[in-house]
């Protein structure tokens, strides 16, 4: 199957690659202590082969005290023990690459883990010290200090400041156990240069980047105005210094990236871009949009319209391990993803969700650019509702409760219908059985199935090469576009049956034509004209 990457010459595999996130706690557990691992990944390669994936994101597999989730970095060239080894990750990298699958780690580089060893030894140095320097610490304001540097909200709920046993504050834009690095300072650009070596030296393909929007603060850290441009620590303009000197890096190896970019101005957007910065960004538009025919040709038209003056492909997501499972989102009154519609006991219709669920997923492949998908989706897994006294994610408690947390987005995968025999560390609900990936793939009809069959002709349709993309005319609330090559994607949102445009040959459906052959209401279809 190696034969399948693309050419190295050209280097652009990211355009058009199909990429599969993988949560390693929640993935597959090869040692069989409830806890997925590098083993555990290893060992699920082929099936991840005949899925059909181009390349694995993972997300943090580092030495970390998981006070979020692995995004608290103690050291970015160590591999957790929970999860395995450094040897054992050079070896998953490279056994991916010879089944035609290309790695993507993660890097955290707005914050560290407060274990981290400069961390620790700014807390030993006390204030004034040029280890201070590497982070933000400052006294703080009132009379003996008592009051926070300044008023910035958290990314989080709660204080974005933390005050330690000599009276200095330090800045964390997340949780106070993960301090924001102070990117002014050489050594802290010096430091990421050198892990993005690390990495690509030891096989990846690219880089994802958590919170790229985030790294550089205002000189003086002033209060926060709400409405104030430039924000002081949202989209500084030295920001991109950064990446252009990470580009030239990968550049070196041949790498990608891409960023975590959360930004309403699609201008400032395309910055990040630019040829000599990032190659792709995640899509949030796509993402937080509501099923609805209108929105989402909008959420199209803008997201190819913003990519276009750079060059850049789009990337086109569905859900990922910080946002609530794409069947409950559309299962759900209001189908449109907004973090406080995270409340407990929201109602889902599970039967709607999924099948929308299934429509979006070949809208979503049928698009120009790259694809990523979150594990589980492929399983057509819901949110889960996670017992009080099991959650972890550090949201839950910095709201005080009100919000959840995205732990039930996290919960491990069910690979067979059997118990796990070991309890995992998030649990799996009892009908989750019937999710079970030895179940799917012997079902032509299942989730699986339809994602296996769906990522087996874009790579090997011709109708799915190129940029081009050309809306059809068609009644209200029905999507319908044209690729290269004549292919066409239909997808009904309306609540009447649609009629197909000019078609040679059906390709593939998300569910069943009605006996008229018409497109029942939340159902797509890929077409050959």
């Amino acid at each position: 199957m190696a034969d399948n990457l693309p050419s190295e010459a050209t280097g652009d595999w990211w355009r058009s690659a199909a990429i599969y996130e993988v949560y390693v706690r929640s993935f597959a557990d090869g040692d069989g202590d409830g806890t997925g691992d590098l083993a555990g990944v290893r060992s699920r390669l082929p099936y991840l082969a005949e899925l059909g994936v181009d390349a694995l994101w993972f997300t943090p597999w580092y030495l970390s005290p998981l006070a979020d989730g692995g995004y608290d970095v103690a050291d970015y060239r160590v591999i957790d023990p929970a999860f395995g080894t450094l040897g054992e990750a050079e070896k998953l990298i490279a056994e991916a690459r010879e089944l035609g699958i290309r790695t993507i780690v993660d890097i955290v580089p707005n914050h560290v883990s407060d274990q981290h060893a400069w961390f620790r030894a700014a807390l030993a140095a006390g204030p004034g010290s040029p280890e201070r320097e590497l982070f933000h610490f400052r006294p703080g304001r009132g009379e003996n200090g008592e009051l926070a540097p300044n008023d910035w909200p958290s990314q989080f709920a709660g204080s974005t400041w933390t005050r330690v046993e000599d009276g200095e504050w330090y800045l964390h834009l997340f949780a106070p156990e993960q301090p924001d690095l102070n990117w002014a300072h050489p050594v802290v650009r010096r430091e990421h240069e050198d892990v993005l070596r690390f990495w690509f030296e030891r096989g990846v393909a690219g880089v994802r980047i958590d919170s790229a929007a985030l790294l550089t603060k205002a000189d003086g850290l002033p209060d926060f105005v709400e409405g104030r441009d430039p924000h002081p620590y949202i989209d500084q303009d030295e920001i991109h210094d950064v990446y252009r000197s990470w580009r030239a890096v990968a550049d070196e190896y041949g790498g990608a990236f891409v960023g975590e970019v959360w930004l309403p101005d699609s201008e400032r957007f395309a910055r990040y871009l630019r040829p000599d910065e990032l190659h792709t960004a995640f899509n949030f538009n796509f993402l937080s949009c509501p099923w609805d025919a209108t929105r989402l040709r909008q959420a199209v038209e803008e997201t190819l319209a913003e990519h276009a003056p750079v060059g850049a492909p789009a990337t086109w997501v569905l859900c990922n391990h910080d946002v609530t499972r794409t069947v409950t989102r559309y299962g759900r009154e209001d189908t449109g993803f907004d973090f406080a519609a995270k409340t407990f006991g929201t109602p889902t219709d599970l039967e709607l969700g999924t099948r929308r669920a299934r429509a979006a997923a070949l809208l979503s492949l049928a698009l120009p650019g790259s694809v990523y998908l979150y594990q589980g989706e492929e399983l057509g897994l819901p949110e889960v509702e996670i017992p009080l006294d099991r959650i972890q994610d550090p949201m839950h408690f910095r709201s005080g409760g009100r919000d959840p947390g995205r732990d039930g987005c996290r919960v491990p995968l069910p690979w067979t219908a059997e118990v796990p025999a070991a309890e995992p560390w998030l649990p799996q609900p009892e009908d989750w059985a019937a999710y079970a990936a030895d179940i799917q793939e012997v079902d032509p009809s299942s989730m699986l199935s339809l994602y296996r069959t769906a990522l087996d002709l874009r790579r090997h349709e011709a109708g799915f090469t190129g940029s081009a993309l050309s809306w059809l005319p068609v009644a209200s609330g029905v999507l319908a576009f044209a690729r290269s090559e004549g292919l066409i994607c239909v997808v009904n949102l309306a609540a009447e049956p649609a009629e197909l445009p000019a078609h040679s040959l059906t390709l593939l459906t998300s569910g069943p034509l009605d006996v008229d052959g018409r497109l029942p209401q939340d159902t797509a279809a890929w077409l050959r004209a």
